[in-house]
C-alpha cells in the first residue's frame, strides 16, 4: 500500500496504528523520487541515507518531505541550483528546517530550483530543466519547481519552497497543489539563501490546505537570527481551520478578470476565466459576498517593471559576496581580481548576469532616482492601494495566471503585454508581505488550474480559513498525478 500520496493525518494515524513504520515511508519516498528525477529532473540531491525518526503525537514526525535547494542544510549539499555553488556543504541548518527537524520531519532530498530563485520557469538550474508530472512537456512554472513537482507526484504530503514574486503559488498553480506563503516575518529568513531580502518569503507546497498549515505552524516562530521575524506563537493556523466562511466579504479586480480586457483572447484564458466565475458563485454559495472593484490598470501595468528593478537591486547587494573565495569552487587567474571575474562570469548563468546588470545600473547614482527610488514608490502606491480594499474586503480572490503551464518549447517568446497584469499580480503579495495562498479550482485540458487568495499582513487565520472552505467545494483537491506522462 501507498502512503506518501495521503494527507499529513492519514500518514500519521497509519504510523501509529502501526500499519507502516517510518522506515517505510523512507523507502516509499526514495523510491518514488528516483522514479520522477527520471522522468522530471526535480531533485539536485536525494539522500539515500535518510534514517527513520522516532513517531510521536506530533502529526509530522516520521514523515518525509523535501527541501528546496537555496536553504541551507548542515552536512547535505546546498547549491541554490547554481554552478557557483555546485559543491557547498554548509555547516549550519536554516532555522524553518531547524523548526522541523525538532517536530520529526525526515528530509528525504533537496529540489530544483531557477538558479537562486530567480526565475518562473523551472528551466534555470545548474542541473537542469525541472519538467512538469501532469505533462512533461510543460514547465512546472519557479523558482520552486522541483518541491512542487514532488509533492504534485506524490514523493511526500509536503516540501518547502520561497517565494520572491509567485516562486511558491505559481509552481502550485502549474501543478494542481497548494502553494501557502505567510506573512512576511511569520517564518524566519535565516539560512535561506537571500535573492531580494524585501520580497523573500519562505513558505510550503502541499496538497491541501490543512497540512499547509500543519506544516507552517511547525516552521514558524521569531528568531533572533532574523530580525524581520515576529512572535507568532499565539497564532494556530492548524487549529484555527474553520469551514464558516459566512459574511466574509471578497473583492476581485475587473482590469484582470474581465473577458473584455483581453480582445484576442485565446480559448484557454476564456475558458479560465470562465472556470474563475464559477468558482465566485462557490463563494457566493458559502455565504461570502463577493464584489467588483477597479483598480488604475496603468497602476497594474507597473507591477512587473517594479519587482524587476527592486528585486534585481536587491540581489545584485545580496549575491556581492559569491566571489569564489568565501563559497565555492575557486577559479583560475593570476590575481584575485581576476579569479573572482572569471568565477562570476563562468559560474553564473546568462539570466543571472543579466540581473546582476540591471541591478548594478538601477544603483548608480546617477540612475537611482530614475529607476530604483521611482521603483520603490510605485510600490507603495500598489501596497497602500491593496491596504485600503483590506479595510473593506476580508481578502483579494483572483485566478492565477492565464491558464495552464506553459509548453516548454518556445517558452521564451510566450510574454504578452495584455495579460501581464494577470500573470504577475502575485507579486503584489511580496510588496506587501500580505499572507497569500494558490489552490487547485479546476482544469482545462486535463490540466489543473488555479486561484489566488490575498489578505491584509497577520491575517493568515482569515485566508486560510476562506481557502480551506472553498477547497471543500471543489471537485478536484488533494490528489496526486498518479502515472508520470
Amino acid at each position: 500500500m501507498e502512503y506518501m500520496n495521503k494527507s499529513l493525518k492519514e500518514i500519521h494515524e497509519a504510523l501509529k496504528n502501526g500499519n507502516v513504520t517510518s522506515a517505510d515511508l523512507i523507502k516509499e519516498s526514495l523510491e518514488k523520487s528516483h522514479q520522477l528525477q527520471d522522468k522530471c529532473n526535480a531533485f539536485v540531491t536525494i539522500l539515500d541515507e535518510a534514517k527513520p525518526c522516532e513517531v510521536t503525537d506530533d502529526i509530522l514526525s516520521g514523515i518525509p518531505y523535501g527541501v528546496k535547494d537555496n536553504y541551507s542544510t548542515k552536512g547535505v549539499l546546498s547549491t541554490g541550483s547554481s554552478n557557483t555553488l555546485k559543491d557547498y556543504v554548509p555547516f549550519f541548518t536554516a532555522t524553518a528546517i531547524s523548526n522541523l527537524q525538532k517536530h520529526g520531519a525526515v528530509m528525504v532530498n533537496k529540489t530544483v530550483l531557477d538558479e537562486f530563485g530567480m526565475g518562473g520557469t523551472g528551466t534555470t538550474g545548474h542541473t537542469g530543466i525541472v519538467k512538469n508530472p501532469w505533462d512533461t512537456s510543460r514547465m512546472c512554472a519557479g523558482s520552486s519547481a522541483g518541491s512542487a513537482a514532488a509533492v504534485a507526484a506524490g514523493v511526500y504530503p509536503y516540501a518547502t519552497g520561497s517565494d520572491t514574486g509567485d516562486s511558491i503559488r505559481k509552481p502550485a498553480a502549474y501543478c494542481g497543489i497548494v502553494g501557502y506563503k505567510p506573512t512576511y516575518g511569520m517564518i524566519s529568513r535565516y539560512g535561506l539563501f537571500p535573492f531580494a531580502s524585501s520580497l523573500d518569503h519562505c513558505g510550503v507546497l502541499a496538497r491541501s490546505v490543512e497540512d499547509a498549515a500543519l506544516v507552517t505552524d511547525a516552521m514558524k516562530g521569531q528568531d533572533h537570527n532574523d530580525m524581520t521575524s515576529w512572535d507568532s506563537k499565539d497564532i494556530n493556523l492548524y487549529q484555527s481551520l474553520s469551514a464558516d466562511v459566512k459574511g466574509k466579504k471578497l473583492c476581485y479586480i475587473k482590469e484582470i478578470c474581465d473577458i473584455a480586457m483581453y480582445p484576442d483572447a485565446k480559448p484557454e484564458l476564456k475558458e479560465h476565466l470562465a472556470n474563475f466565475r464559477q468558482v465566485l458563485q462557490k463563494c457566493r454559495d458559502l455565504g461570502m459576498k463577493i464584489e467588483e472593484v477597479s483598480v488604475d490598470h496603468k497602476l497594474l501595468e507597473a507591477m512587473p517593471s517594479v519587482y524587476v528593478v527592486i528585486s534585481c537591486a536587491e540581489a545584485t547587494s545580496n549575491m556581492s559576496n559569491l566571489t569564489g573565495f568565501i563559497f565555492g569552487p575557486r577559479a583560475d587567474g593570476e590575481k584575485y581580481d581576476e579569479e573572482m571575474k572569471n568565477y562570476r562570469t563562468k559560474g553564473f548563468s546568462p539570466l543571472i548576469k543579466r540581473r546582476f546588470v540591471i541591478g548594478s545600473y538601477v544603483l548608480q547614482a546617477q540612475n537611482k532616482e530614475r529607476y530604483f527610488h521611482n521603483a520603490q514608490r510605485v510600490r507603495r502606491l500598489l501596497v497602500d492601494k491593496w491596504n485600503e480594499l483590506f479595510k473593506t474586503y476580508d481578502a483579494v480572490i483572483l485566478p492565477v495566471g492565464s491558464g495552464t503551464a506553459k509548453p516548454l518549447a518556445g517558452s521564451a517568446d510566450m510574454l504578452d503585454k495584455r495579460t501581464q497584469a494577470l500573470e504577475d499580480h502575485l507579486q503584489i503579495g511580496n510588496f506587501g508581505g500580505f499572507p497569500s495562498i494558490t489552490i487547485p479550482d479546476g482544469f482545462i485540458s486535463n490540466l489543473p488550474v488555479a486561484l489566488n487568495i490575498t489578505g491584509k499582513c497577520y491575517d493568515d487565520i482569515n485566508v486560510l480559513n476562506i481557502a480551506y472552505a472553498l477547497e471543500a467545494s471543489m471537485d478536484y483537491k488533494g490528489q496526486t498525478v498518479g502515472e508520470v506522462k
